[in-house]
């Protein structure tokens, strides 16, 4: 499947919403060289960890990004990072303050015993998992502003729209590729 054919497809998805805007959080660990991109495309980007970051936490951190049709830095993105889990899509109606916020918000989670976790939702492979057995209270939470989650399927031919329709979650599955 063709870098253009996935960037076309996922693009249809993500743009075509009158008012909303598009997002990325991008797993720095998985993305080899993300800092060097970011700070040379210059799109609209923040880490979600707070304050001053030693390089090498820096280089492995997740960042928000606001994503622009047709702009260098989104086709990079889906050109080589579609299929190697290097982040999640996301469509709001909402400022890019306000995801930060929403994103940075449940970074951390706690076990039983109390136990601070770092949770990597990011990871397109723990979120599609964990949002099929969220109970309504949870989806709320991870929902917040985000109107859709878009991420790479198990197969990477696939794409999967998570969504919630009065509370309740909604899966589908889109093939990316004309088959």
């Amino acid at each position: 499947m063709e870098a253009e054919e996935i960037t076309e497809a996922l693009g249809a998805s993500l743009f075509t919403e009158d008012g909303a805007s598009a997002f990325a959080v991008i797993d720095g660990a998985s993305a080899a060289g993300l800092l060097d991109k970011l700070y040379g495309l210059q799109p609209e980007f923040a880490c979600l960890y707070r304050g001053e970051l030693a390089p090498d936490v820096a280089e492995v951190a997740p960042y928000l990004v606001r994503l622009e049709p047709a702009t260098e830095f989104a086709d990079w993105l889906v050109a080589e990072g579609w299929g190697k889990h290097w982040g999640v899509f996301a469509v709001a109606h909402a400022g890019f303050r306000e995801m930060r916020q929403h994103f940075r918000s449940f970074l951390t989670v706690y076990d039983p015993e109390g136990k601070p976790l770092l949770f990597r939702y990011y990871d397109p492979r723990v979120l599609r998992v964990y949002l099929p057995t969220c109970d309504a209270r949870e989806l709320k939470t991870i929902f917040g502003p985000v109107g859709a989650y878009l991420l790479e399927g198990e197969d990477p031919s696939e794409m999967l729209r998570f969504e919630l329709s009065s509370g309740a979650l909604q899966q589908r599955t889109q093939p990316l590729a004309p088959g």
